[in-house]
């Protein structure tokens, strides 16, 4: 901040001093207010403007999921090739002809294959812009400064959900595809603002011999790289509790209140918003971040067995469990997080962030697809038993990756 007032502490978190990682912060933010307008509105607009069936929406969403989850790795390597930069001027208008393109579907298979477009673009965009910031910001400021930038989504997707009440209210066509404009305006704006972002590459300071004679590392057989990347994915299933788990085991199994669903994303919001930057001090390192993904895992399985507490007793203790175990779960989020980046950047070939950034967002994504699938089949279907079972995937996937990250040596680089 160029001013010599002292903004409040929130608002000093949400726009940095540095000038480039504040422009990273403010595409973030239009990007994501545009993203939690769209998602908030967007189920609904299918249903009742189009007229599919919530069973052909969630259909439709998990083939294009699927699709999703293959387009990281070809999208980070054409970002190695080409430049993340330059990439990401031409996918974010291909992302804004593609959500104003939702006003014009009037079929299954209409939805079926826009979604799938969307979708490839949405996930590719994500290893892409991830390799970016990998390009563009010091190592040694890299966890700090990917803890707030999700600090800034989170509140802009909180800011875009709040906003979409009134296409909600209206529950009209001309309410939603309001929204979808929107929407593609803020791809179009956060594309707008790449125009101000330095050129940035990394080189690899060899340990002798000439340059390049390094040999460059393929993600697709580091194997060391993609059991971590197995073992992170595995942590990430913890979201699909948050949006489909909780829900359910609310609504089927506890006496609390259908507010209480409510109540568990606001405080997931908010611990996201104030704490993530909070959460990343000390994960400084693999060793670091391994263990900071150890002790979050340990906090995901207590606050999976503090939802299964909440199907005993009256609502009011139901609902008490329910969010001691969101404000748990929310703790262990936010180290699991913080852990991820690290690991993800510093056991990556620096030549190749494009293709790392893809294989990582690659297996988070699998997980978000495939993340109902298991709560179903566990949460759902068993119930306590199935939350004890979830618990003890978390911990045991958390533990594991301290000893797979022994040993490892990541890549001496210079920005």
């Amino acid at each position: 901040m160029t001013s010599t007032a002292v903004p409040p502490t929130g608002v000093r978190r949400l726009l940095p001093a540095d000038p480039l990682l504040r422009r990273l912060a403010l595409m973030s933010l239009v990007n994501t207010v545009g993203n939690g307008l769209f998602v908030t509105v967007s189920v609904l607009f299918l249903t009742r403007s189009v007229g599919l069936t919530p069973g052909k929406v969630a259909l439709g969403l998990s083939m294009a999921g699927v699709c999703g989850v293959f387009a990281g790795v070809p999208m980070g390597r054409l970002a190695d090739r080409v430049g993340a930069r330059r990439l990401l001027t031409v996918v974010g208008p291909l992302e804004a002809v593609a959500v104003v393109g939702y006003a014009f579907v009037h079929s299954f298979a209409a939805f079926v294959a826009l979604a799938c477009v969307a979708t490839v673009l949405e996930r590719g965009a994500a290893a892409v812009r991830s390799a970016l910031i990998a390009r563009m910001l010091p190592a040694e400021s890299q966890v700090r400064s990917r803890a707030l930038l999700r600090s800034v989504m989170n509140a802009g997707l909180v800011i875009g959900s709040s906003g979409a009440a009134l296409a909600l209210q209206s529950d009209s066509y001309a309410g939603y595809v309001a929204v979808m404009v929107l929407d593609a305006l803020s791809f179009l704006g956060a594309t707008a603002l790449l125009a101000g972002l330095p050129t940035a590459g990394v080189t690899v300071r060899q340990e002798g011999g000439p340059a390049g004679s390094v040999r460059r590392r393929t993600a697709l057989r580091d194997r060391r790289y993609l059991v971590i990347t197995a073992l992170h994915a595995l942590l990430e299933l913890q979201f699909a509790v948050l949006t489909v788990g909780i829900p359910l085991w609310i609504v089927l199994a506890t006496d609390a209140p259908a507010a209480a669903v409510a109540a568990v994303n606001v405080v997931n919001c908010l611990l996201v918003v104030v704490f993530q930057v909070r959460a990343s001090r000390g994960v400084a390192d693999v060793p670091s971040a391994a263990r900071a993904c150890a002790r979050g895992a340990l906090l995901l399985g207590a606050g999976c067995l503090l939802y299964a507490a909440a199907a005993h007793g009256s609502a009011a203790l139901a609902a008490g469990a329910i969010l001691a175990g969101a404000l748990v779960h929310s703790l262990g989020e936010l180290l699991t997080s913080a852990g991820g980046w690290t690991l993800s950047l510093d056991l990556a070939d620096p030549r190749a962030h494009g293709e790392y950034q893809g294989v990582f967002m690659s297996g988070q994504a699998a997980a978000h697809v495939i993340g109902p699938l298991v709560v179903g089949l566990t949460v759902v279907d068993h119930g306590q038993a199935g939350w004890a079972v979830l618990a003890g995937v978390f911990v045991l996937a958390g533990a594991a990756l301290p000893a797979a990250t022994r040993g490892a040596e990541p890549p001496a680089v210079a920005h």
